[in-house]
């Protein structure tokens, strides 16, 4: 049995939009006794849903709108300066859809993690279950994964995968696809919280 830590993680979730993913990790640390904290929600878009999920859970948000910076690099330095304020031990993208500079990426090195909608290396980028109609796939499904520069192409940490039905359509397959997000995602936060798992390995 792993030893648990002393002090849960500090967790810093940024997105975009409905936040499901979010939801499924604070369920997780409210009924499963997940060793982590999220101390703050960070969104792009003040519409985001995922706001109204943090301010239920009584967890500090922001939104920090790129639309206020001309410079992706200023929208990223602001970013970082937001994270950095909270000193997390782990940044989770959680359908956070903006591609982060290199210089921001390297800065949390080691401590940022992403979910994407397929079984990576296949089908990075956007509209990952159409693709994976189209090609034929047998199954499809979601994968965690450290972040690096290059878009969707970091050390996999964990896994899911669903058979493809004959009568799918890209959203049939993207709703079963989601549930497993919910799943392991907080896994990927559990095994990083109870040193199982490093970028460096």
């Amino acid at each position: 049995m792993s030893q648990k830590p002393a002090t849960p993680l500090r967790l810093v979730v940024l997105i975009s939009g409905n936040g499901s993913n979010l939801q499924a990790i604070i369920d997780e640390i409210n009924n499963n006794d997940l060793p982590a904290q999220v101390v703050a929600v960070i969104s792009n878009k003040a519409e985001a849903y995922g706001l109204e999920r943090a301010k239920k859970a009584n967890i500090q948000h922001h939104v920090l709108s790129n639309k206020d910076y001309s410079e992706r690099s200023d929208y990223d330095a602001a970013l970082k300066e937001l994270i950095d304020s909270y000193q997390p031990d782990l940044i989770i993208l959680a359908g956070f859809m903006r591609i982060l500079s290199n210089e921001f990426v390297e800065h949390f090195s080691h401590k940022m993690m992403n979910i994407h909608p397929s079984l990576l290396p296949k089908h990075k980028g956007l509209n990952t279950h159409q693709r994976a109609l189209d090609a034929g796939e047998k199954e499809h499904g979601c994968s965690v994964h450290f972040v690096t520069p290059e878009l969707d192409d970091g050390p996999v940490i964990l896994q899911a995968k669903t058979p493809v039905k004959d009568n799918d359509t890209a959203e049939t397959l993207a709703a079963r696809v989601h549930e497993l997000e919910h799943r392991i995602y907080p896994q990927a936060i559990r095994l990083f919280a109870e040193n199982k798992i490093n970028q460096a390995e």
